[in-house]
C-alpha cells in the first residue's frame, strides 16, 4: 500500500444474501477501477447475542425492528458463496478482501488465502482477537471508528506485542454512523493518527457523496474504503448510505487525479512551467532613453516582461551604478 492509493469498493451486505448480486457489484467495482472489493465473513450466531438491538440506521432503512442475529442470519455467505466470489474476483482481476468479525472467522479467510486482514472498528477493543490477528504476522488494515487516540494506541500496543511488525499496520479512521454527518467526519483526526504512530493512514468513508474521500487523499490517506451498491434504494442496512456506480467511477477517477497532483513535495518549476517562465517573468529594461554614464534610478528604469534579462532582484544593486551604454525606450538593462 505504499506505491498508490488503494480503493477499496466495499459491498459488506450490499449483497442481500444474493450470490448473483453480489457478482454483479464484483464485475461494477472492477470494471469502475476500484482494487479491492470488500464483503463481511460471520456467523451471525457468533457475532450477536439474541439479544443485541440493531442500530438505529438498521431500523430506518430496514424499516424492521427485529433482533440483530435475525437480520444478520438473512446476510451470511456460505463456504461455497466465498469460493464463488473469490473466483469470481480473480475473473475479474480484482482483490477479494473480507472482513472476518470473529478468531474462526478469521482462520476462515486465511484458509482461503486472503492476503490481507481486515479489522472493523467495533473489534477494535477486541483483545483475543487481536492477539489472536497478531500471531497470524500478516499485513492488517485495522478501522478505528467510535476510538479514542489511547484505545487506537492500545489497539496497536496489543498488535505489536503478539508479533505483528509496526510497518504491517494500516490504520482508517472512519466515523460509524450511517450515513456520516460531515460535522462528525473529523478528517484531521487522520493526520493525528499518522503523526503520533508513525503509520500509513487512510479513510473509510460513510458520508453520503464523494468529496471527504477525495479530501483524505489529499491530507495523505493510503486506502480509501467507500460503500457502494447499484441502487440506493434497495432494501438492506447499507444501501442507503452507499454511492452508486457512476459515483464510484467518478470518484476513483477524480482519485487518481488528486493522486498524481500531489507529486513528490518538491518546490520547483515543473516540467511544462519552464516554457513560460522567460514569458510570464519581468526584466529590467530602460523606461526612457539612457546615455551611456548616467546612473541608473527609479525615473530611468522599470520592469517589463520578458523574463530573458536582469532579474528584477537586482534592482538595489544596480540603483546608483552608471549606464555601460546607451539604451532606447524598452531595452533590456546589461551589466
Amino acid at each position: 500500500m505504499k506505491n498508490k492509493v488503494q480503493i477499496i469498493a466495499e459491498i459488506g451486505v450490499n449483497h442481500n444474501g444474493d450470490i448473483n448480486l453480489a457478482k454483479q457489484l464484483i464485475e461494477v467495482a472492477s470494471e469502475c477501477g476500484a482494487d479491492i472489493v470488500k464483503f463481511q465473513t460471520f456467523s451471525a450466531n457468533s457475532l450477536a447475542t439474541k439479544n443485541a438491538k440493531m442500530a438505529n440506521y438498521q431500523i430506518k432503512n430496514t424499516h424492521n425492528n427485529e433482533a440483530q442475529k435475525n437480520m444478520l442470519s438473512r446476510l451470511e455467505l456460505s463456504e461455497k458463496d466465498h469460493d464463488i466470489l473469490i473466483n469470481f474476483c480473480i475473473d475479474k482481476n480484482i482483490e477479494f478482501l473480507s472482513t472476518g468479525f470473529d478468531i474462526n472467522d478469521i482462520d476462515f479467510l486465511i484458509k482461503k488465502d486472503v492476503k490481507l486482514i481486515k479489522i472493523p472498528s467495533g473489534n477494535l477493543t477486541d483483545f483475543p482477537y487481536l492477539k489472536y490477528i497478531a500471531q497470524k504476522k500478516m499485513p492488517v488494515i485495522l478501522s478505528t471508528g467510535m476510538s479514542n487516540l489511547v484505545e487506537v494506541g492500545e489497539a496497536i500496543r496489543v498488535l505489536i506485542k503478539y508479533g505483528l511488525k509496526k510497518d504491517f499496520i494500516t490504520l482508517l479512521h472512519c466515523t460509524t454512523q450511517y450515513p456520516a454527518p460531515w460535522t462528525d467526519v473529523n478528517l484531521r483526526a487522520m493526520e493525528t493518527m499518522k503523526n503520533e504512530f508513525g503509520l500509513d493512514v487512510g479513510y473509510s468513508d460513510h458520508t453520503l457523496g464523494t468529496e471527504v474521500a477525495i479530501a483524505a487523499v489529499a491530507l495523505g490517506a493510503s486506502v480509501i474504503e467507500k460503500h457502494f451498491t447499484l441502487n440506493r434504494s434497495f432494501e438492506g442496512p447499507d444501501h442507503k448510505a452507499s454511492i452508486e456506480p457512476n459515483e464510484l467511477k467518478n470518484m476513483i477517477s477524480e482519485i487518481r487525479n488528486i493522486e498524481l497532483s500531489l507529486g513528490n513535495g518538491e518546490k520547483k518549476p515543473s516540467l511544462h512551467e519552464k516554457e513560460n517562465i522567460l514569458i510570464a517573468r519581468k526584466s529590467i529594461v530602460a523606461s526612457k532613453n539612457i546615455k551611456k554614464g548616467d546612473l541608473y534610478s527609479d525615473i530611468n528604469i522599470t520592469t517589463k516582461r520578458p523574463g530573458s534579462g536582469l532579474s528584477p532582484m537586482l534592482w538595489e544593486d544596480l540603483i546608483g551604478m552608471p549606464a555601460n551604454q546607451n539604451y532606447s525606450q524598452d531595452d533590456l538593462i546589461k551589466l
